[in-house]
């Protein structure tokens, strides 16, 4: 039986294949080398699920490929508008319920996901005017703000969820959240709504503090 360590480099050979397949590099806080390592982790952990009696590059492919689709979901897709109609040229989103809904729920979050070109980002995130806008300054005060108003365990899940990068279920691992479920992740519920809190407050401190 071969070891997740001797079928190291195989590993590395499969995600450096498929690593043109990663869309998000515009988006400064997600670096392939953490995807990398991420995908990795994945891959320890599901180990045994490979049957060693088949080669091992095809199995390896479809879990990179796999993981990749998970990731940018997580990290764009669950935040998209959902509307079918809002390309077409009659549509207007300001009467429509699901633009409606959108809007309300999810575009400030799809706002900070969205992968935007640093040239074009001024007119792409609500045609902002002021052209010496510093991202990194402004994520420092929102972080420096936002932990003043959540609890030290809440601040803990703020930094893994937004700025380390980590996944739902991890930060719920690590707080200790647990779902009896079937079929859904641990602390799924409690994520959610602790990601809500986070947006909510995120929104208030930099309307408050004009900090972007």
């Amino acid at each position: 039986m071969y070891s997740f360590e001797e079928k190291l480099k195989e590993i590395e050979a499969a995600l450096e294949r498929k690593r043109s397949k990663w869309h998000l590099d515009a988006v400064t806080y997600i670096d392939y080398d953490d995807i990398k390592q991420v995908i990795m982790t994945h891959i320890y952990k599901k180990w045994h699920l490979w049957d060693q009696s088949k080669p091992i590059e095809p199995w390896l492919s479809r879990v990179v490929s796999n993981q990749f689709k998970n990731l940018l979901r997580n990290h764009y897709g669950n935040y998209a508008n959902p509307c079918p109609d809002q390309h077409l040229s009659d549509h207007d989103p300001l009467t429509c319920p699901i633009c409606t809904k959108w809007r309300q729920s999810k575009k400030s979050a799809y706002d900070i996901k969205l992968a935007v070109t640093m040239e074009n980002h001024i007119h792409e995130i609500h045609e902002k005017t002021d052209e010496n806008i510093n991202l990194d300054e402004a994520t420092i005060r929102l972080t420096a703000k936002i932990q003043t108003q959540l609890n030290s365990r809440q601040f803990q899940a703020f930094k893994m969820l937004f700025v380390q990068n980590k996944t739902e279920e991890e930060v719920a691992i690590f707080l200790g959240f647990k779902t009896n479920e079937k079929k859904r992740s641990a602390g799924y519920k409690q994520i959610k709504n602790l990601k809500k809190i986070f947006q909510e407050k995120a929104r208030k401190i930099i309307e408050e503090n004009d900090i972007i």
